[in-house]
């Protein structure tokens, strides 16, 4: 989590983070047999402190709950996705971020790339997609968000990985924060009390989110297998959970 704002109202912010010792994700090895499938229910078992995570309202979607739908514009791909749009096709990573972050977004964005980097050696990559969504529209254009892609080694010829752009810092609330239950909130930016019109470049790093973090593995049916609160989960943990969704399948 990045440099609070000692004046930023944090009571959805807190709602997530205090629960975050109970939501902290759990590798999960069960998994359903091949096509004996019910539908609409998860391949992995449930994290043992699944009963509590229920029980603290938390404000994201969690295990066994289908994804939220929200349609948000794919730069990179000229044209919007909607993110239940895969369901029936393929199983999803998605997470929250913005680019200028130092912090927790690299880990998550390079937790989804591990995934994709597996998926592409062990030949499921068209059985997955990835939707990482950044909440800062504002600095986040398709330009930077490919360069963003490309510095992380985001295998863009597989097809399977999306950057997801809100149009306005509005949507991005209503998306990421109101559908998804990530909180963020814009921290105080240096400014030289010049011109109210600011150049693209001159936003570089001085932006600061206070925000949640959030992975939701999901799998065909649009049912949350995962979702890893807390920071960027175990390497090691997230691509044997992905895997096993998909040979469970």
């Amino acid at each position: 989590m990045n440099r609070p704002d000692p004046t930023l109202d944090r009571r959805t912010v807190l709602q997530t983070v205090g629960a975050t010792a109970l939501g902290a994700s759990v590798a999960g090895c069960l998994s359903r047999n091949g096509a004996d499938s019910d539908g609409d229910r998860p391949v992995l078992s449930a994290p043992e402190n699944h009963e509590r995570i229920k029980e603290a309202g938390l404000p994201h979607p969690i295990y066994g709950e289908e994804i939220p739908e929200a349609t948000v514009p794919a730069p990179l791909h000229e044209r919007s996705i909607t993110t239940t749009a895969f369901t029936g096709d393929r199983h999803l990573m998605l997470t929250f971020i913005y680019t200028s972050c130092t912090t927790v977004c690299t880990g998550l964005t390079a937790a989804l790339r591990r995934v994709q980097a597996d998926a592409t050696d062990r030949d499921y990559a068209d059985e997955i997609a990835f939707l990482p969504t950044t909440f800062d529209p504002e600095y986040d254009t398709a330009d930077v968000l490919e360069a963003y892609g490309k510095d992380y080694g985001v295998d863009f010829d597989a097809g399977n990985w999306y950057f997801l752009r809100p149009d306005t810092p509005d949507d991005a609330k209503a998306v990421v924060q109101d559908t998804f239950g990530v909180a963020f909130e814009q921290g105080d930016e240096s400014s030289d009390g010049g011109d109210d019109e600011t150049d693209h470049d001159d936003m570089n790093h001085d932006r600061q989110f206070v925000h949640t973090s959030l992975i939701l593995l999901v799998n065909k049916d649009g049912v949350v297998e995962r979702a890893y609160t807390g920071g960027s989960p175990d390497g090691n943990d997230i691509v044997e959970d992905a895997r096993t969704v998909v040979e469970g399948w």
